[in-house]
């Protein structure tokens, strides 16, 4: 839908809306689908009047593509990502000589059901984002609007906003239930409502290029950092038909004489990318940094994407960690919205995520100060430190980080899965083959391996589990739902349990032995409602709604 003319006051001037989101990239536009498809009325506001063209993230886990399918996204679009492929695990580092440091295992099999790293092009996924978007009925686009303040109350958010670019036209104001704030690194929303940033202590400016390859090429790797202290750079897969070379700045070298487009072509060169078999899409200069938000809430106010958090793309999770932040949040303002929840459940999105990503930026940050050494004696001893540790066969490649979250957190609190990524693999229902999520799905998911979840848990807690989205499912290798690939015996054999619940946004509840259904349920019951009554008890009096 678009806004103009007197369409556009007329929806403006409606406060018919249950959230507001800020900002129109990938991290909004998946909250808004998330929430819309829900049935909730979703009004998204951008600055930008039309689609940024160029590219920005060009790498997306498992994970987020998981996310991506919850939202409808993967069933018509997988074909927008490219696993990683490559010797070494897909993932390279190497000093100046070219010789091999460390790798990171982006080849792996992932949980998440679909390939570890990828590479895509963003401008082509937030065309589709936007397309599914405006295709739900209770969401909105208002594009080229800018904020310019918020207020609340203990029922609603109000957004002041004004025509970007136009000193004219008057200031609107938005009014919804909720307001999400996925406005980019430089939020205004973070900004309006008074929320800090605690800083990592990285940064770094570099020149990143993104190209379109005129040659066959092949590339040993998916990704491969380039530890050299003349020059150190990346070299990455970005996405269908298309590479990115990124060079740090050196301190004899400018932001001006780095941004020369003649200097992104001689920083190419030694891998012999030139004007003749390449076309550069994008050439800019960005300032890598880490940091994250103080506070991920302000009342009736979220931060969520990069507003919320940055991070140096070594490790390419920026823009995964802000799909991480739009499953969490969405999954827990719905349950909110419909009753189905206390508030009480919103204020653990910070500290469950703020914990989780604080340990990838600083992973991150890690990698950084490794591939940003410039000086040449501190470059070798690490280098030769580097090398020690090849001589480990289990150091040659590594796993990325998968990190658990905080606390205080929806989990058990004395389970070592809970807080951890659940799996989701290929099964066969009824002779038809899928993912589980698209077979079986849920907001909530209930598994048991060989054994059926709920045997011997009270009917009156079944029942609720089912008004909340919950699912039940026995897998096995032969029944009724078949382990296709062995994954979920795989998976269960590994984290010790036959019975698992998992969350909407895909994180473990809890886990256990058959019989532990109930005190599950029984507990999730009890940190949704926020209630001082134990749900144990409520399930001994036959009270449970």
């Amino acid at each position: 839908m678009t806004d103009s003319g007197e369409s556009a006051r007329i929806l403006v001037a409606s406060d018919a809306r249950d959230f507001l989101v800020v900002g129109a990239g990938p991290v909004g536009l998946v909250t808004a689908i998330l929430l819309g498809r829900k049935g909730w009325r979703v009004t998204v506001v951008e600055k930008r009047p039309s689609r940024y063209a160029m590219p920005r993230a060009c790498t997306i886990d498992h994970e987020a593509l998981r996310i991506l399918q919850s939202a409808g996204v993967m069933r018509d679009h997988a074909d927008l990502f490219e696993p990683s492929r490559g010797e070494r695990g897909g993932y390279q580092i190497r000093n100046g000589d070219g010789t091999l440091l460390r790798a990171i295992n982006w080849n792996r099999l992932a949980e998440s059901g679909w390939a570890n790293t990828n590479g895509f092009y963003q401008p082509d996924l937030e065309a589709v984002l936007e397309s599914m978007a405006l295709a739900i009925p209770g969401v909105e686009l208002l594009r080229g609007r800018t904020a310019t303040a918020v207020s609340q109350d203990d029922s609603s958010v109000t957004l002041t906003v004004s025509r970007t670019n136009d000193g004219i036209s008057p200031p609107e104001q938005l009014s919804a239930r909720w307001l999400i704030g996925a406005d980019g690194a430089n939020s205004v929303v973070r900004e309006l409502v008074g929320i800090e940033s605690v800083d990592a202590g990285f940064e770094a400016d570099w020149l990143v290029v993104d190209y379109e390859p005129l040659d066959d090429r092949t590339w040993d790797a998916f990704v491969t950092q380039y530890c050299d202290p003349a020059q150190p750079a990346t070299a990455v897969n970005s996405g269908p038909g298309r590479r990115r070379f990124e060079f740090m700045r050196r301190s004899d070298v400018t932001v001006e004489e780095l941004s020369r487009p003649e200097t992104a072509w001689q920083l190419m060169a030694p891998w012999g990318v030139t004007a003749d078999n390449a076309r550069i899409e994008r050439s800019a200069v960005y300032t890598f940094r880490g940091r994250w938000a103080s506070e991920w809430r302000r009342g009736r106010v979220f931060l969520a994407g990069d507003a919320a958090h940055l991070m140096p793309p070594f490790l390419g999770q920026g823009l995964c960690s802000g799909l991480r932040d739009a499953s969490s949040l969405a999954w827990r303002l719905a349950m909110v919205a419909t009753d189905l929840a206390s508030d009480t459940i919103l204020d653990s999105y910070g500290t469950e995520r703020g914990t989780h990503v604080q340990e990838i930026i600083n992973e991150a940050v890690a990698i950084g100060q490794v591939v940003c050494e410039l000086d040449p004696a501190r470059a070798a001893e690490r280098d030769a430190a580097m090398l020690a540790e090849l001589s480990d066969p289990d150091a040659v490649t590594v796993e990325p980080p998968q990190p658990r979250l905080g606390h205080p957190s929806i989990t058990e609190p004395d389970d070592r899965n809970a807080g951890r990524l659940s799996v989701q693999g290929r099964v066969e229902v009824r002779g038809i083959v899928g993912l589980f999520d698209d077979m079986i799905g849920g907001q909530f998911e209930l598994i048991g391996l060989d054994v059926d979840p709920l045997a011997e848990v009270p009917p009156a807690l079944a029942t609720w589990f089912a008004t909340i989205g919950g699912t039940a499912s026995t897998i096995s290798v032969d029944g009724q739902i078949r382990d296709v690939d062995g994954s979920y015996r795989e998976w269960f054999a590994a984290h010790g349990c036959s019975v698992v619940l998992s969350r909407p946004d895909f994180y473990v509840f809890g886990s256990g032995g058959p019989g532990v259904a109930t005190r599950l349920l029984t507990d999730l019951h009890e940190l949704l409602a926020g209630d001082a009554v134990r749900a144990h008890e409520l399930i001994k009096e036959g009270a449970l709604p």
